[in-house]
């Protein structure tokens, strides 16, 4: 049996009218600094977003949820900034990395898309724990 070991993980919720602060929780991001791990899982359910706001645009949040399954694969994140970052001590070079990218993904934001708090834990298997917490947290 492999050790265990500490993980961070946000919930993604869809917010379809941010003024109203409502949510329906669409995804789960955990990232495993131990084991090099960072995944995503969503789920999206129309009937549960429509309740919330009938117009919608379902489309765009699984759009949205692609984009972060590509952030957590390395595919987007360059897009977002990575590169040489100007600081007040100079410039340094940005990593691109599951924790810097697990950073950006964790970072709040007031579009459709938001990721809750930050919770952890710990665990042996990140994938299976990523498949619990969807469980728990979404379906």
């Amino acid at each position: 049996m492999r050790p265990y070991q500490p993980y961070q993980y946000v919930t993604l919720r869809c917010v379809p009218r941010v003024e109203r602060e409502e949510f329906v929780n669409v995804g789960v991001v955990l990232h495993c600094p131990a084991e090099d791990f960072l995944g995503v899982r969503s789920a999206v359910d129309p009937a549960r977003l429509r309740a919330l706001h009938a117009a919608v645009d379902v489309d765009a949040v699984r759009a949205a949820l692609e984009m972060v399954d590509k952030v957590c694969r390395g595919e987007a994140h360059a897009g977002f900034g990575v590169g040489v970052r100007a600081t007040a001590y100079g410039s340094r070079a940005e990593k691109d990395d599951p924790s810097t990218r697990f950073g950006f993904l964790k970072a709040p934001r007031s579009t459709v898309v938001q990721p809750g708090p930050v919770h952890g834990g710990v665990t042996a298997d990140p994938a299976r724990t990523l498949e619990h917490l969807l469980e728990c947290l979404v379906l």
